[in-house]
Formats: C-alpha cells, sequence, structure tokens
C-alpha cells in the first residue's frame, strides 16, 4: 500500500496502540480511574482499527475477476469506512457514556502514581508512532499541507494513523489533565469531565475520517497534477488534435480509469486512428504509472457545434479542421451534433 510506507506507520501504531492498552487497563484496575478506562478502550479499539487497515491492505492485493472486473483496490476504502465506525462507537460514545457516569457519580482515585505512570509512557509511545507515521506522509505529502494531505490523499492509511495518532496524543493529554485535578482537589469530577472531552475528540475525528472516506468511496478523479500530464500525454499534435471530454476516476488508491473522447481530423484513416490511440494509451501509463485502465473513444470534431456551444469547446491547442465547414451541411458518419454526452 502505499503502500511500504503506509504498511510501516500502521505496523507502528499496533505495536504502541497495543503495549498502550494493556498498560492503561492495569492502572485502570489499581486506580479506578475512569479516564484511564475510557483511554484504555481508546487504545483498543485503535488496536483493532489499524488491524482493520492491514486487513484491507491485504484484501485489495487480489487478481480481478469477471464478477469484480476492475479488481479490489477499493477495498482500502471500505475498510478505512470501518475503522471511523469503531472509532466513533468503540471509542468515543463508550468514552462520552463513562465519561457522564463518572460526573455524576465522582469518586476519588487511589494509587495516584498508577495512572500518572502509564499516561507519561503511553504520550512517549504514541509520539513515537506519530512521528513514525509524519515521516512515512512526508515522502508523499510534497508541497502540500497537512490539512491538504488529508482530504486530497488517494490513500487512506496514513491520513487514517496520524488522525488516530493525533487523537491518541491530545486525549492523553486530556487524561492526564482530568487525573491531575482530581488528584489535586480532591474532587473525582475532573476525571470523568477529562474522559468526556476525550469522547468529543474521539468523536469528532471519526466524523472527520467519514467523510473523508465516503468522498473516496463514491469515487474521486485524479488530482490535477495527473490531470494536466494525462492531458498533454494524449495529444500528439497529428492524429489526436485535442481532448474533447475526459474522465477520471481512482478505482483504488494505485488504480486509475481514464475515458476521453479525443478529436481526430476526419480523413484519418482506421488504421491510422487505432495506431494512435496504443501510442496515446502508452504516453499515458508512461506520464502516469498508475493509470491501468484506460479507454479512448475518437471522433471528428464539430467546429459548427463548438461555435454553438453544443460542443464541450474546442480542443486544447487543436488546429483548425481539414476541409471547409459548410454550415447546415449534413452531419458526417460517426460524428455527433453533440459531443457532450
Amino acid at each position: 500500500m502505499s503502500a511500504s510506507g503506509g504498511t510501516k506507520a500502521i505496523v507502528a501504531a499496533l505495536v504502541a496502540n497495543l503495549s498502550i492498552a494493556v498498560a492503561k487497563f492495569v492502572a485502570f484496575l489499581f486506580s479506578g480511574s475512569s479516564s484511564m478506562l475510557a483511554e484504555s478502550v481508546h487504545s483498543l479499539a485503535d488496536s483493532g482499527n489499524q488491524g482493520l487497515l492491514l486487513l484491507g491492505g491485504k484484501k485489495a492485493k487480489r487478481e480481478a475477476t469477471p464478477e469484480h472486473p476492475f479488481g479490489y483496490g477499493r477495498e482500502r476504502y471500505i475498510y478505512a469506512f470501518l475503522v471511523s465506525i469503531v472509532l466513533f462507537s468503540v471509542g468515543g460514545m463508550f468514552a462520552v457514556y463513562e465519561g457522564y457516569e463518572k460526573i455524576k457519580h465522582p469518586h476519588e482515585i487511589t494509587a495516584w502514581y498508577w495512572p500518572v505512570g502509564v499516561l507519561v509512557f503511553a504520550i512517549i509511545a504514541e509520539i513515537f508512532s506519530f512521528r513514525t507515521a509524519i515521516k512515512e506522509s512526508n515522502q508523499t505529502r510534497g508541497d502540500r499541507s497537512w490539512t491538504e494531505f488529508v482530504r486530497r490523499s488517494k490513500a487512506p492509511e496514513l491520513p487514517v494513523v496520524l488522525l488516530e495518532d493525533l487523537g491518541a496524543l491530545v486525549g492523553l493529554v486530556l487524561a492526564l489533565g482530568g487525573v491531575g485535578l482530581a488528584l489535586a482537589t480532591g474532587n473525582g469530577v475532573w476525571d470523568g469531565i477529562g474522559t468526556l472531552c476525550i469522547g468529543i475528540l474521539l468523536i469528532v475525528i471519526a466524523i472527520i475520517l467519514a467523510a473523508e472516506t465516503k468522498s473516496l468511496l463514491l469515487g474521486e478523479s485524479a488530482g490535477l497534477e495527473e490531470v494536466e500530464k494525462i492531458k498533454a500525454a494524449v495529444v500528439d499534435g497529428d492524429t489526436v488534435t485535442g481532448i474533447i471530454h475526459m474522465r477520471t476516476l481512482h478505482l483504488g488508491p494505485e488504480e486509475l480509469l481514464v475515458a476521453a473522447k479525443i478529436a481526430v481530423q476526419h480523413d484519418d484513416t482506421a488504421v491510422e486512428i487505432a495506431n494512435a490511440i496504443n501510442a496515446a494509451e502508452n504516453r499515458i501509463r508512461e506520464a502516469v504509472p498508475i493509470a491501468r485502465v484506460i479507454y479512448l473513444e475518437p471522433d471528428i470534431f464539430n467546429a459548427e457545434a463548438a461555435a454553438t456551444g453544443t460542443n464541450p469547446g474546442k480542443p486544447s491547442g487543436a488546429p483548425a479542421p481539414k476541409g471547409p465547414v459548410t454550415p447546415g451541411a449534413p452531419k458526417e458518419p460517426g460524428t455527433p451534433k453533440d459531443l457532450g454526452h
């Protein structure tokens, strides 16, 4: 998965969360802190989420079948969406409920050194995991901001791990604050407030993840940079004079479908057009290697239709069509009057 970097970040987060979950639960048993219980469930849910991401990556590698001719690349999106559901329900809603109960029925924290010690250990472990996710993300982020990277990334694993680790770090600080205030004041309500804040934080992160992965599941086009590369690769200035219209769709993080109607000259032979299409497909794959499925449909550019607005514009860089264009002349066979469909 975007691949080795995403896997490395997931494994680092999985190891960190499993060890933290065990430590937090032990601290809860000795101290009775609801923040520690909420955090242990949070870390356990995060561990399950990393397992889901790894499973999705493995299933996405299956070969295409007659029933699924475009392969299983979107499995990664499905499992990333499941992560948001688990984070919302198991992590967020549980913490909100536990915080509400602790505020309603507070009790004093005992053996304070257990929760404080575990939280410090957990913060160090999460910083290591977060640092790994940042390092791996920087290899694919380019000059995009972190917000743009999370919103525009076609591979869901790194944004998911980044947001989970960020939420875990902020949650640990909230838990430490809640425990600290409860110990300082002798009032267990602060522990409940810290737990409630953790739950709200997890719910917000889960909603962000759900929104982003839903967009990927619905189908997103290629990025602007890839689209420009494809457009430049299609046109050869000889047989293929321009692009009438084009659509791209991610079949998976590293699988792109390209479909375009291309403008050719009216006196080109079928052999010339076929050779030009094959050459254009090779140029596209060379420019954008993730373009795995390519459909190019040749058509005669209709200047009259373009002038009246029924044709979506003159192809970029296209020369004037060979031969005169006679107003009201019969349309050539195979030349639709409206090329926008």
